[in-house]
């Protein structure tokens, strides 16, 4: 292994030192140019038992940890990609200014300048209240897509072409 601050070989175990919040793994020479970090060790990490021979028993099962949820799971689907036209004609038409908008859904003028001029995509909460106040679809969901198509005229799929083909013989 080698010196992250010399670069030469590190002979004996290495040191961890903290060098302006980096943590470095370095030699006993250039242990002396930071502080050294005591290595944690972790406690609370379970390993699942291996079974014995002989034994029948099966490994436990560790529990696996949730997951902490992100803004991405919220979200039912994609913002369309002309949304900004759409929020600023939607206002236009209900005769609103920003000001006006942004005091009905309780939110600042500023946040309506930025959306309205494409530089951010409304938050989950913020995209709610305008298709409320301003009555507009804003999401792109695939469910909407499937509907709008006859059911009569779908394509039939590698599967149903195995369905029809075992018929025939």
């Amino acid at each position: 292994m080698q010196c992250e601050m010399c670069g030469e070989t590190i002979r004996g175990p290495p040191k961890l030192i903290r060098v302006e919040g980096a943590e470095l793994q370095v030699c006993s020479k250039c242990g002396k140019f930071g502080t050294e970090v005591q290595q944690v060790r972790r406690t609370d990490l379970v390993r699942p038992s291996v079974p014995r021979q002989g034994s029948a028993k099966a490994p436990v099962a560790v529990s696996s940890a949730y997951r902490k949820r992100d803004m991405f799971d919220y979200i039912e689907g994609d913002v369309v990609d002309n949304y900004h036209e759409l929020i600023r004609q939607a206002r236009m038409e209900k005769g609103l200014s920003q000001k006006d908008l942004a005091m009905q859904m309780k939110e600042k003028e500023h946040l309506i300048q930025k959306i309205e001029n494409h530089d951010l995509i409304p938050e989950e909460s913020v995209r709610k209240k305008l298709e409320k106040v301003l009555g507009i679809r804003l999401l792109d969901t695939p469910e909407t897509d499937v509907e709008k198509k006859v059911p009569g005229s779908l394509a039939p799929t590698l599967g149903d072409l195995t369905v029809i083909r075992k018929a025939k013989k």
